[in-house]
């Protein structure tokens, strides 16, 4: 009986147990770890004066890795060398970053960690932890608070380097293109707020680049570059905001060569209208020429009609900056080039789009009677068609109207090139859809309405301009028949009335023109008249 009641007692203390056991392997899911990696000890400490060291170490309260170092690491004044962080690999409670400069006398560095130290686990990282030291007597306390921003785009660019310069006798406007800067901060990937800290009392300038190439320098091909023009003194309370823009190129020309078997092309930056392209080979008087320019691209091209050649020799000339060069361009063996006619008509054909016919070579001769238009498959419709020269394409002109179809046939020879190639029949189709397919939206700019302005429908993102009204004097803006979809609106103010947005100049000290965004994206949908009021700010 015993016995029995002490497997009866058994039984139920290892039931127990085991439910026990069962209770506390059962994943509980707690609360997610999400505080950052806690620096607990730095060698030598952090604010170190009089600095002789080449190595610092760093030691964290948990284990942490390093993420995207190399971009993240920012050091004030800048090092010529990176400095060396390890260990690289694995999970670790320290790093140690070895010194590879000599380090510059009576001078307070920093080095701004970013968001790339995070703990093991999670990846929760010690946000913007900084290190300084001083290799004088004391630590330079001064600092520098502002903010960027694109100068045509909405939103701007992540990782701007925002630098100050010491003006002294040896700094000029050019330092920017040959010296990294005497202090540097980066906005990285979470914010357009910048702050330069551990600065000392002095007179500076002020820039921002997008530093494409890395290496704390502005090279005007790729970098965008903003500036302040006058000059800072620290300390100051002031705040200031950096415009970032996409330089003009400065003048060049390429080596022009041979994009066809009759055909050279000549790429170039800077204006168009600032250089003549002249030919000094003496060409027999059967070859006949012509210059065009590329409908996208900083592209001119020479076409010539067939002749035999050993090379062509050509002189560039730039009278504002007197400047001459001289190519000799050698054929090459490559195919001519040859009449190609394609439609500017994708997908339905809106209302407010017109309708042309691109060509790939240059275009001299139309001839509209061998062009005919054919509405709903079988009435013949009326149209008007021109050679536009500068875009090289044929524009047709005819009334569109909802829940159509249209049908333009060219027969041959209704278009003949410049090489007197002349067309094959071709056949474009397009159609219309119904007027409650679209959407109205009607505009009405208030406040600081300056004249001209530009104002642009683009798309949600900012990155293409749909449609662009040009406005002289106040009135009610329309934007009729959009395609259901999302929207912004751009604002140029066009200061010197050019018709086009201008950028800035760095050297010459000229500030962008001034864009105003809609806060916020607009809606449209089908068969639907939205009214907007943008009230405009500088």
């Amino acid at each position: 009986m015993l016995r029995r009641v002490l497997g009866f007692l058994f039984m139920i203390f290892a039931v127990f147990a085991f439910f026990q056991c069962a209770q506390r392997g059962r994943p509980s899911g707690g609360p997610k770890d999400i505080t950052p990696p806690v620096l607990v000890k730095a060698t030598p400490e952090n604010l170190t004066t009089n600095f002789k060291t080449k190595v610092i170490k760093l030691e964290f309260d948990e284990f942490i890795k390093l993420e995207k170092i190399q971009e993240q690491l920012i050091v004030s004044p800048p090092l010529k060398y990176v400095p060396e962080i390890t260990p690289q690999g694995g999970a670790r409670k320290h790093i140690e970053i070895i010194i590879k400069d000599t380090l510059k006398e009576n001078t307070t560095y920093t080095l701004n960690f970013g968001q790339s130290i995070v703990d093991n686990n999670e990846g929760n990282p010690n946000s913007f932890l900084t290190y300084v030291f001083s290799t004088g007597d004391y630590i330079d306390s001064l600092s520098l608070t502002g903010a960027v921003k694109d100068a045509f785009n909405q939103k701007a660019d992540e990782f701007i380097s925002v630098m100050l310069y010491e003006i002294d006798t040896a700094y000029t406007d050019s330092t920017i293109y040959q010296k990294p800067p005497n202090y540097i901060t980066n906005t990285l990937d979470s914010t357009v707020i910048f702050k330069l800290n551990y600065l000392k009392a002095g007179k500076y300038a002020l820039a921002a680049i997008k530093d494409e190439g890395k290496n704390n320098m502005f090279d005007q091909m790729i970098d965008k570059i903003g500036f302040v023009v006058d000059t800072i003194t620290l300390p100051t309370d002031s705040t200031y905001l950096l415009t970032l823009f996409k330089e003009k190129p400065d003048y060049n020309i390429s080596v022009p060569s041979f994009a066809a078997e009759n055909r050279i092309q000549f790429g170039y930056q800077g204006n168009r209208e600032d250089f003549v392209i002249d030919i000094i080979t003496l060409l027999p008087d059967t070859v006949e020429t012509i210059f065009l320019k590329d409908r996208e691209k900083d592209t001119l091209h020479y076409w010539f009609t067939p002749f035999e050649m050993d090379s062509l020799l050509f002189t560039i000339t730039n009278e504002k900056l007197k400047l001459i060069d001289t190519f000799s361009v050698k054929p090459r063996k490559l195919p001519a080039d040859t009449l190609s006619l394609s439609s500017s008509q994708r997908g339905k054909f809106n209302f407010e789009e017109k309708f042309s016919i691109l060509a790939s070579t240059p275009l001299v001769v139309l001839d509209t009677s061998l062009i005919s238009l054919t509405v709903q498959d079988s009435l013949p419709g009326s149209f008007s068609a021109s050679i536009d020269t500068i875009k090289n394409k044929v524009d047709l002109d005819f009334e569109v109207v909802p829940n159509q179809k249209y049908k333009f046939e060219l027969f041959p020879g209704a278009i003949t090139d410049f090489f007197k190639d002349t067309n094959d029949s071709i056949v474009f189709n397009f159609s219309t859809g119904s007027l409650a397919d679209y959407g109205n939206l009607k505009l009405n700019l208030t406040g600081n309405t300056k004249f001209p302005l530009i104002v642009q429908l683009t798309n949600d993102k900012g990155e293409e301009a749909l449609r662009e009204i040009y406005m002289t004097e106040p009135k009610i803006l329309e934007f009729n028949n959009l395609e259901p979809s999302s929207y912004m609106i751009r604002v140029i103010f066009d200061e010197n009335g050019n018709g086009i947005w201008d950028t800035g100049s760095y050297l010459k000290k000229i500030q962008p023109e001034k864009v105003s965004y809609y806060p916020g994206v607009i809606e449209m949908r089908a068969n639907w008249e939205l009214e907007q009021t943008f009230t405009l700010k500088e």
